[in-house]
């Protein structure tokens, strides 16, 4: 276990899973980082199974892997995706996700990993995702589940999924942004080469026809709006700015966003605001106009709404 590390980061890995998944996870939590500092506590993490894994496609095995017992360690648990998603996993599995569960411990599924906690019951009344390609079956294997199809990522209470391979990078930052705060996450996605957070969702990967005439990218009022989020900025202003109607520009959001510009901008203002916080800026009047959000009162509704955080709390926890 790395020196100060207290959360332990567990990944079930089962017969058939994609090497990509379980190399997220390694990436993510199993790997030193020095660019923090040798002083930061870190993760510590460790792969499970129920025996040897013979990978998708054959393209290796995994042997010397410790059994499921290692999840009744877990702080997290974490568990890959199936290429057989509709088949029951095997029970002794699903007794340990469950155990996991029932001890409080936080769950993650990335792709049809959230097969894996549907089948255990896990996930009934909850919002999840899955990849948009199983997402017809995901439906009719389990209505009581309210599938959210055009997202990257969802978090319903301690169950974490994540939507495709590469949304499980999204969803891992997403993790260590809760866990260290802004600016930690920032320096690890500067290390992987990816965007600590990206915008849109699902369904821009989704097969569709192309239209006849595709719209332009949101890219450059997307840019110009975060530099300028002190600004008042409105619906109109950033309409204005896209050279397009209001009612294109929200066409355009939901298309290529899956929101709304006014959510967006929101969104946007709590993280410079987070970001602010971690930064030592302690005054909330200061960080509320110069995060764009108009007051401090504002700022404690929208923080809190966004992060489950009062500002003063967020400042105990992810502060200098």
């Amino acid at each position: 276990m790395p020196p100060g590390s207290s959360h332990h980061v567990v990944m079930i890995v089962d017969s058939g899973s994609n090497p990509f998944e379980m190399g997220v996870g390694t990436e993510l939590f199993g790997l030193a980082r020095p660019e923090l500092g040798e002083d930061r506590p870190w993760y510590s993490f460790t792969l499970c199974a129920l025996g040897p894994v013979r990978m998708n496609h054959g393209f290796f095995t995994l042997t010397g892997v410790p059994d499921l017992s290692e999840a009744d360690r877990a702080d997290t648990l974490i568990v890959s995706n199936r290429p057989d998603s509709w088949v029951r996993p095997p029970q002794p599995l699903l007794d340990a996700v469950i155990r996991a569960h029932d001890r409080g411990a936080r769950l993650v599924s990335f792709c049809t990993g959230a097969f894996t906690l549907a089948h255990a019951g896990l996930l009934d009344g909850r919002r999840a995702t899955t990849h948009w390609r199983w997402a017809d079956l995901f439906r009719d294997l389990f209505p009581q589940v309210t599938l959210v199809p055009d997202v990257l990522y969802v978090q319903d209470g301690p169950i974490h999924t994540a939507a495709g391979s590469a949304a499980a990078l999204d969803l891992g930052l997403h993790l260590i942004r809760e866990d260290h705060g802004t600016e930690v996450v920032n320096t690890v996605s500067r290390r992987l080469v990816f965007a600590a957070h990206r915008d849109g969702g699902q369904r821009q990967f989704v097969t569709r026809p192309v239209p006849e005439v595709p719209d332009e990218s949101l890219g450059p009022v997307l840019t110009w709006a975060r530099a300028n989020l002190h600004e008042p900025l409105t619906v109109a202003s950033l309409a204005t700015r896209a050279a397009v109607s209001q009612a294109t520009l929200h066409r355009r959001f939901r298309a290529e966003l899956g929101t709304t510009p006014l959510a967006w901008l929101t969104a946007e203002r709590v993280d410079l605001a987070r970001s602010l916080i971690e930064r030592g800026e302690s005054r909330l009047d200061v960080v509320a106009r110069r995060s764009g959000l108009g007051s401090a009162a504002n700022l404690r509704v929208q923080f809190h709404r966004r992060t489950g955080l009062a500002p003063s709390a967020y400042r105990r926890r992810f502060g200098p």
